[in-house]
């Protein structure tokens, strides 16, 4: 049969049933003391460290052998790579692979498509406005003036029919 016990908040020591005391504090936390001369202790505020009957004085001052060894250790999380939408897993890898310089010149070569793209857009632009000269402009924009006019008189003479 397995007894539940409980250890001492001070003292550290086994607490069996029917011995001992417990203690709730203002901010609800539960202390278990085995009798009143380690309440007082606690109650003073005075170190386990520093009184010699304690496990933890008995700790410190390596009268007790501890168990260094029985420490957790620590899984390390693997780092697990997934492809990104619209990469794929080998395109991630490859482009990891990459030097600096390899990098550096695909930069420099997007670069200077975007630069001949946007002159080829200036020059195309330009001829168009060669293409049209300025009395051709004139005529242009009088041709809409009378376009305009002409269907302001069709909606007015609508107007009055109603």
């Amino acid at each position: 049969m397995v007894i539940k016990t409980d250890l001492c908040s001070f003292s550290e020591w086994r607490i069996y049933p029917g011995h001992g005391r417990r203690f709730v504090a203002k901010d609800g936390r539960l202390f278990y003391y085995l009798n009143q001369k380690s309440r007082a202790f606690s109650a003073r505020k005075i170190k386990s460290q520093e009184i010699q009957w304690t496990v933890a004085w008995r700790r410190l001052n390596k009268k007790i052998k501890t168990d260094e060894g029985a420490k957790k250790r620590r899984i390390r999380n693997l780092k697990v790579q997934r492809a990104i939408v619209g990469i794929s897993l080998e395109e991630i890898r490859r482009r990891r692979k990459e030097d600096d310089k390899t990098r550096k010149a695909q930069a420099e070569q997007a670069a200077r498509e975007i630069k001949d793209r946007k002159q080829k857009q200036i020059d195309a632009q330009k001829s168009q406005r060669k293409g049209v000269t300025s009395t051709q402009k004139v005529a242009q924009k009088a041709e809409t003036k009378a376009a305009q006019k002409a269907a302001a008189k069709t909606a007015g003479k609508q107007k009055g029919k109603k």
